[in-house]
C-alpha cells in the first residue's frame, strides 16, 4: 500500500511535479485528427497532463494546441476566433500562432513592437497514426516522435479511437494489467 505522500509523488502530473516532468518528455496522444477535422473550425477544449489547453486547426491545416488563458486578461481562447492561421482572443484580439507567437494586436499602434514581447505557451504538435502527438516538454530539439510500426500503416489499414477513463494514470495502468478488469 502507498503511503499518500508516495501516491502524490507517482501520481499528481502538473507542471513542476516530478512525474509531471517525467511524462512531459515524451510525445503525448492528444487527441484524434476528426475532433479538428476543417481548418480555421471551432477550437475545442483538451486536458492534458493537468494543464487546460486549447487545439485548433490552422488555416493551413497545421494544428495548434496551446494555453487556455489568453496571456493578456486570462479570456479563455476557447471562445476565440480561429482565423487566417492564428487563434484571435475574443477579448482584445490579439492573435496567436501554433508556436504561441503574438502576430497581431489590434489595440496597439501599427509601430509597436509590443506583441514581439508577449506569448503563450504552446506546444508542438504532429499528426501520424490516426492521432494527434502533442509535446509539453521544454527539451530541444524535441527528442522523435515515437516509432511504433503502425504508425506507418496507410491510413485505411489504421484504426484510431479514444476512450475517456476518470482515473489517474497510474490507476489507469494499474487496471489494464489484471486481463480480467476489461471485460468488467
Amino acid at each position: 500500500m502507498l503511503t499518500p505522500q508516495d501516491n502524490d509523488l507517482l501520481t499528481r502530473v502538473g507542471p513542476g511535479t516530478p512525474m509531471g516532468t517525467l511524462l512531459r518528455r515524451y510525445w503525448i496522444p492528444a487527441l484524434l485528427p476528426t475532433e479538428l477535422p476543417e481548418a480555421d473550425g471551432a477550437p475545442i477544449r483538451l486536458r492534458l497532463l493537468g494543464e487546460n489547453l486549447i487545439a485548433w486547426r490552422n488555416t493551413d491545416g497545421s494544428l495548434g494546441v496551446m494555453q487556455n488563458a489568453c496571456p493578456h486578461r486570462g479570456a479563455s481562447m476557447f471562445f476565440g476566433r480561429n482565423e487566417e492561421n492564428g487563434l484571435r482572443c475574443v477579448y482584445h484580439g490579439w492573435k496567436f500562432d501554433v508556436t504561441g507567437a503574438c502576430t497581431d494586436m489590434p489595440n496597439e499602434p501599427a509601430e509597436s513592437n509590443f506583441k514581439h514581447k508577449i506569448h503563450a505557451t504552446a506546444y508542438p504538435t504532429q499528426e501520424k497514426g490516426g492521432m494527434v502527438w502533442a509535446y509539453l516538454g521544454s527539451e530541444r530539439p524535441l527528442p522523435p516522435l515515437p516509432q511504433f510500426e503502425w504508425m506507418d500503416l496507410p491510413s485505411h489499414r489504421v484504426i484510431a479511437s479514444k476512450r475517456v477513463q476518470q482515473t489517474n494514470w497510474l490507476q489507469g495502468i494499474e487496471g489494464e494489467i489484471d486481463q480480467s478488469h476489461v471485460s468488467f
